[in-house]
């Protein structure tokens, strides 16, 4: 599947990490935030708190996990070791997505419709590591994005929640 300009992200489709479709269209009126995630990366203590922004924001946010094994071979767990690793290390409830590809050839529709102005309506960007944050609005729309060293509870992300 191609994303393309004329898609919402409401459109785009992939699967939970159980294999059960996600429908981003349930998340209407509320924020996501999108985080590529890793099991063995430098910044994964930060599943702690994005639990934590998702517990407190729970009303007006939600926080979606993607496992990215791209960068450093960092997540080469399977659905299941990710799952358990996420519950029994972090204690993560929120939404983690089927494991993707966020850049490349095999770019999931996804990453393509969050990295490109074309089809996000604001900006490009590239996923340069690990744990990089993007933030959409009520609508769906793009927001922002935060590279890897920006903490989930950074003013930088919840002044977007206040």
């Amino acid at each position: 599947m191609i994303a393309t300009a004329t898609q919402s992200v409401y459109d785009i489709k992939i699967n939970s990490l159980q294999g059960q479709p996600i429908d981003f269209q349930h998340f209407k009126g509320k924020k996501i935030l999108f985080i590529n995630v890793a099991s063995k990366c430098g910044f994964t203590p930060q599943y702690r708190a994005l639990q934590e922004l998702q517990d407190t924001y729970k009303d007006k946010l939600v926080v979606i996990g993607v496992p990215c094994n791209q960068f450093g071979n960092q997540e080469p767990g399977n659905a299941n070791e990710i799952q358990e690793f996420c519950e029994i290390n972090y204690g993560v409830s929120f939404l983690i997505t089927e494991k993707v590809d966020v850049k490349g050839s095999s770019q999931h529709p996804l990453y393509a419709w969050l990295t490109n102005k074309s089809l996000n309506g604001k900006q490009n960007s590239n996923v340069r590591w690990n744990f990089q944050k993007y933030l959409l609005d009520e609508h769906g729309g793009f927001l922002d994005y935060y590279f890897s060293i920006t903490k989930p509870m950074s003013s930088r992300i919840t002044k977007h929640l206040k």
